[in-house]
């Protein structure tokens, strides 16, 4: 075996290792991310507290884990992922070990808001690990297979979660996750190597918060991600007041808008080189628009929300590996920082959008204006996403 090929073989070999790693954090980090939804009837019998507050669980974390993007990518990008990320983990361990133990409502909040600060920056650091080890030509795929095991971990919490709380409780279902992200460390310890250092062209760090390119990719993300969970917290009440599906069945169909982007996050990276980012992004988008005006014009017909779903499922995950290998291309020496300014975009479409559409529910006493104004915003980024530069390649 010549010297050449060695190095090839061990750079691919590492390569496999480093996505390995970053889909055991994806799925480990993520499987934290709401674990505290299925538990919420228990916890209310628990510490009495209301729906209101039980939605300020979601919001602390996910509050937080914005908050994080920038900072925790920051931090991988000076001190590499594999540290940060270490640090990341033990922290989203120790917050749900703390949920565990709770014996106040304020205790649950406090942890959530906690776990939010370590979720965050395992987002961004593993991002950032598995792009120090990608060879160019793989990173969308790898990004895009990552990205499928990020709602991997969500979908597991939806379906694991209620069960184990059934057979150990509430605190039970806790430790559990706290297992989950305890052995994801443990892997990372074992088998994580530190990147060899790569010089970069320098970049300020202000250059970066105020570069067009990037923030045009970061509304993407709002009309992706950031639409995929809105439309996802509210489709189950749409299935079950228009529809009359029980609430078990509505929560099948709603969670397929997720589980969907379990394919199309890695079939969205295999197409981006073959269409380049901007054809993928404009297919993205139009279907996300379509998906949001049939559930707007047709939302009592359970074929025609069923076919919304599987349509917004795949627009919404297929610019993930795109999005988040253009912004590492763009400063590949803050790849982390760039990577979490997009996705911290996508989560404030979260924290507003999610409100705003109760808000027009509550106002028009129907879906169709909330729908509407979702898919009028999926056209407007459609429109923006055209200034996203062409590029045969990432």
């Amino acid at each position: 075996m010549t010297g050449s090929s060695a190095t090839d073989q061990a750079t691919s070999r590492d390569a496999t290792v480093a996505l390995v790693l970053a889909c055991a954090a994806g799925f480990a980090f993520s499987a934290n991310y709401t674990n505290h939804a299925p538990l919420v009837p228990m916890l209310q019998a628990q510490f009495a507290f209301s729906k209101t507050l039980a939605g300020f669980l979601t919001s602390g974390i996910f509050l937080t884990h914005a908050l994080m993007q920038v900072p925790g990518g920051h931090l991988a990008d000076r001190f590499g992922g594999k540290r940060v990320l270490l640090a990341a983990l033990a922290l989203v361990a120790a917050g749900n070990a703390g949920l565990a133990l709770s014996t106040s409502y304020s205790q649950l909040l406090t942890w959530k808001i906690i776990v939010g600060l370590g979720t965050g920056t395992s987002f961004v650091a593993s991002a950032r690990y598995l792009t120090a080890f990608t060879p160019h030509a793989r990173l969308a795929r790898a990004q895009g297979i990552f990205g499928g095991s990020i709602l991997a971990g969500s979908g597991f919490v939806i379906f694991a979660i209620p069960r184990i709380a059934g057979q150990v409780g509430w605190t039970g279902a806790f430790w559990s996750t706290v297992t989950v992200a305890a052995l994801a460390f443990l892997a990372w310890l074992l088998f994580a190597k530190v990147p060899r250092p790569v010089s970069h062209p320098p970049s300020h760090l202000l250059e970066m918060l105020t570069h067009g390119q990037l923030w045009l990719l970061g509304l993407v993300q709002m009309a992706s991600f950031g639409l995929v969970i809105v439309v996802g917290a509210w489709v189950t009440l749409l299935l079950t007041t228009n529809l009359g599906l029980t609430p078990k069945s509505a929560g099948a169909l709603g969670s397929l808008v997720l589980l969907i982007g379990i394919v199309s996050r890695p079939t969205g990276g295999y197409l981006v080189g073959r269409l380049g980012v901007r054809t993928l992004l404009t297919v993205s988008l139009s279907l996300n628009a379509m998906a949001c005006l049939l559930m707007a014009y047709a939302p009592r017909s359970l074929d025609v929300v069923i076919g919304a779903i599987v349509v917004l499922g795949v627009g919404c995950g297929l610019p993930y590996a795109a999005m988040f290998t253009r912004a590492a291309a763009l400063f590949p020496g803050r790849a982390g920082a760039a990577m979490g300014l997009v996705n911290m975009l996508g989560i404030v479409m979260i924290l507003v959008g999610a409100p705003l559409v109760g808000r027009l529910v509550d106002v028009t006493k129907s879906y169709t204006s909330s729908f509407v104004a979702l898919g009028v915003f999926s056209l407007l980024i459609l429109v923006t996403s055209q200034f996203i530069h062409r590029d045969a390649r990432i």
